[in-house]
């Protein structure tokens, strides 16, 4: 049985990861843990009342522990009532464990690598290129998040391969952008995600992501790759450009506002990638005719599945 397949009412004793704890106390004092638990198919809420300390010991993030409990509705989303949470008896295979995406690596990069090649401005693309050769696997196994969106292993690439294909669309409508440097922003935008986040069973921040954040490490990588293959001029400082300022906003990271069309039409893919990732992930987890639960990253909005 997986998450995705649990229903109000039933009793289950299953492997789950522990994805994220938090600690409370009840009116009378009693000490209880609200905890994230994963698997492949989705994630659920669980509550374990009146803990103790035996069980504060072993219940760690990253960690698949056995949980015995039942499945109950609360405010129409499906909770654990946990019973009791143990050490599991047999070795756990982690990879039943780690979300994946839709694509497989060879064809991430088949596609990658074709965008790469098709960059004709040589200062670009020796820059993009010799990160890429420099990060290569990191790029294909990275998460592009801890949690929100492309929170899974190669999510950073499955997130530039979409965002690629929606770069050659807008260059193909908008014939002002310049296509090279477009993509290039695209294929190195969130390049020093693979030095901000670990990812694994459970993607966390790095001490450089949480002290850096991935803007700076990215426009970063790019100052020092250009500087190694000694290329000098606009294409570093456009390209520099585009990086810090793809959030959009100063309150969201950014510490420039896109001013050049490229920027912000890296903005605008970033964004639109993002966001329909976010729903789209929600409403697998809802039946037609239903609403999903709020998107606190999306203004709390619930969306509706319809049936067309």
């Amino acid at each position: 049985m997986t998450i995705s397949e649990l229903k109000a009412g039933a009793s289950i004793e299953m492997p789950l990861l522990i994805f994220q704890v938090k600690a409370g106390v009840t009116n009378s004092k009693a000490p209880y843990l609200s905890i994230t638990l994963k698997d492949q198919s989705g994630s659920i809420e669980g509550k374990l009342w009146d803990v103790k300390p035996a069980q504060s010991e072993i219940i760690e993030v990253g960690k698949v522990l056995v949980v015995k409990g039942d499945v109950i509705n609360y405010k129409d989303n499906l909770q654990i009532k946990i019973n009791s949470i143990s050490l599991p008896q047999q070795p756990i295979d982690y990879s039943l464990f780690v979300n994946k995406g839709p694509y497989s690596k060879q064809q991430l990069q088949q596609y990658i690598d074709s965008q790469i090649g098709s960059i004709n401005n040589q200062n670009l693309f020796r820059i993009v290129n010799s990160i890429y050769r420099q990060y290569h696997n990191e790029i294909y196994f990275s998460a592009a998040a801890a949690k929100n969106h492309h929170e899974f292993v190669s999510g950073l690439a499955t997130h530039v391969y979409s965002m690629l294909h929606l770069a050659n669309s807008m260059c193909e409508n908008y014939k002002s952008l310049n296509r090279d440097l477009l993509i290039s922003g695209v294929l190195l935008h969130d390049i020093g995600k693979v030095i901000e986040l670990k990812t694994g069973p459970v993607t966390e921040y790095t001490v450089e992501g949480k002290l850096l954040g991935h803007i700076s490490i990215s426009q970063t990588i790019i100052q020092q790759t250009a500087d190694q293959l000694q290329i000098e001029g606009q294409e570093v400082t456009l390209l520099r450009h585009m990086v810090l300022s793809h959030h959009g906003q100063y309150e969201f990271g950014s510490p420039v506002l896109p001013m050049i069309i490229e920027a912000e039409a890296l903005h605008f893919i970033d964004d639109i990638d993002a966001k329909l990732t976010m729903i789209e992930k929600e409403l697998q987890t809802v039946k037609p005719n239903e609403f999903t639960s709020r998107l606190f990253a999306l203004d709390n909005r619930s969306f509706y599945k319809h049936n067309l």
